[in-house]
């Protein structure tokens, strides 16, 4: 059995959340994969913490939470300091470029740099950040 445990963190406004429920089904409805999701995010409704988890698998995901992310998605800087350490050697760490800054380096990591942001200013809205970095051909996985 093949699972895969993502986590796409960032604040609140990033569309955190979209972009797990978007993963999750394009999965589940091309890929003939089985997924879950859970959130977390603060009190706050923009700018806050947030977190969305994603457990993908070939059958039936029994436990919901993720326990060994393989994949993590960092938009912002507190979301990279928070959960990069949970990554294991080769897993996949997706990174805003000009929001993060990198804290040493990661040669046990597959890293991908995006500067999602950027390209959605220049698309016309900052908003669509989370899609940019979700449909960046170099974040492919």
């Amino acid at each position: 059995m093949s699972t895969q445990e993502i986590r796409f963190s960032g604040f609140g406004g990033q569309g955190i959340i979209r972009c797990a429920l978007i993963t999750g089904k394009a999965l589940s409805l091309y890929d003939d994969k089985f997924a879950t999701m859970t959130q977390a995010f603060g009190p706050e409704a923009r700018g806050s913490a947030c977190s969305a988890q994603l457990v993908v698998s070939d059958e039936r995901v029994l436990y919901p939470y993720i326990t060994h992310p393989g994949i993590l998605m960092a938009l912002s800087q507190e979301a990279y300091d928070k959960y990069y350490s949970e990554l294991p050697k080769g897993g996949i760490l997706i990174v805003e470029q000009e929001l993060v800054k990198l804290r040493g380096e990661h040669p046990d990591l597959r890293l991908l740099r995006v500067p999602a942001t950027r390209y959605a200013e220049e698309l016309g809205n900052r908003l669509f950040t989370n899609l940019v970095a979700l449909g960046d051909r170099r974040a492919h996985v």
